[in-house]
């Protein structure tokens, strides 16, 4: 008898599909990776203490607290708090200064950014492009104290603005006592100090875009902001949607320490928001509950329109954050 196997027994040895590799368990994957999960541990401890555990306190929206009693409120009083904000005149000129300030934000600090990368990327000397992009950083790193006491000295009657202003024989504005100038200020020193770090992000995508295209591009015959047009702003899309829908996120917690620090009872009519009005009512009058029922609404304002702007962006454009 032959000791070979028989042909169709070969055959189906052959075609058996080979033995899948066992899964590992998580307990088997944190032993062989346990240096790199350990990095994670400092940020989702901060994230835990000082984002998940604080929402707790939100229950007090619901409850009358008073300071020194029970930390999550004396007894149930439902939804008074949101009735009595929602009756309040004096909470919805604020939110409508919000969403003004926050409009106008979102309209010229997210372009910025995206124009200031193109135009670096168009830059061929190097050593100008680095000059450029650290002096375009340094605002970023200023500290909010310090950028109001900036705009307070550039806009005070005795300011360079004011001076220059006067040498061509108009009369000195008081700038941050006039309702009137106190949007344009905010705005514009938010673009000063946001757009140069902005860039960081878009030029880091930039680089990812084949320059095959730009090859292909210039062959069919298109000009410098043709091939901006069709190559650039097509390859950095993902990243502009991204954090066009992380803006939106916050599009309602426009800046509170600055605001807070350039403001005035003269300019509240146009500066006061939503976070300055829950400073003044939630700490300075001792209204927390009342506090936590408007920051609750705003978070809630907040959390829709990032899910509608994640969805309508994965309907039109096809890039969504999840």
């Amino acid at each position: 008898m032959s000791s070979t196997q028989p042909l169709g027994a070969a055959t189906a040895a052959g075609s058996r599909p080979a033995r899948r590799l066992r899964r590992r368990t998580w307990r088997q994957a944190l032993r062989r990776d346990w240096r790199l999960y350990s990095l994670a541990v400092a940020p989702l401890a901060f994230f835990a203490v000082f984002r998940y555990v604080p929402m707790l306190g939100n229950v007090i929206a619901f409850r009358w607290y008073q300071p020194g009693g029970n930390l999550f409120g004396e007894y149930w009083v439902g939804f008074y708090y949101f009735q009595e904000f929602w009756s309040d005149p004096s909470f919805w000129h604020v939110f409508t200064n919000t969403l003004v300030l926050g409009l106008l934000s979102l309209l010229f600090t997210f372009p910025a950014p995206v124009i200031l990368a193109l135009l670096l990327n168009e830059v061929r000397s190097s050593r100008f492009k680095r000059i450029v992009q650290s002096i375009s950083y340094l605002p970023h790193f200023l500290s909010v104290v310090v950028v109001a006491g900036i705009i307070i000295q550039l806009t005070s009657t005795t300011g360079p603005i004011d001076q220059m202003l006067g040498h061509l024989g108009h009369a000195p504005i008081d700038f941050l006592q006039q309702p009137g100038w106190f949007r344009q200020i905010y705005v514009s020193s938010e673009v000063w100090q946001t757009a140069g770090w902005g860039t960081i992000l878009y030029l880091a995508a930039l680089t990812t875009i084949d320059s095959q295209l730009y090859e292909q591009a210039r062959i069919d015959g298109a000009n410098r902001w043709k091939q901006t047009w069709h190559v650039t702003l097509p390859g950095i899309r993902p990243t502009m949607v991204t954090l066009l829908i992380l803006n939106i996120g916050t599009f309602m917690a426009v800046g509170f320490e600055k605001i807070l620090l350039i403001y005035n009872p003269l300019t509240y009519s146009t500066g006061d928001v939503i976070s300055t009005y829950l400073y003044r009512v939630g700490v300075q009058s001792g209204s927390f509950s009342y506090a936590a029922a408007i920051g609750l609404f705003e978070s809630l304002i907040g959390l829709i329109l990032v899910v509608s702007a994640n969805f309508i962006s994965r309907r039109v454009v096809g890039t969504s954050l999840w």
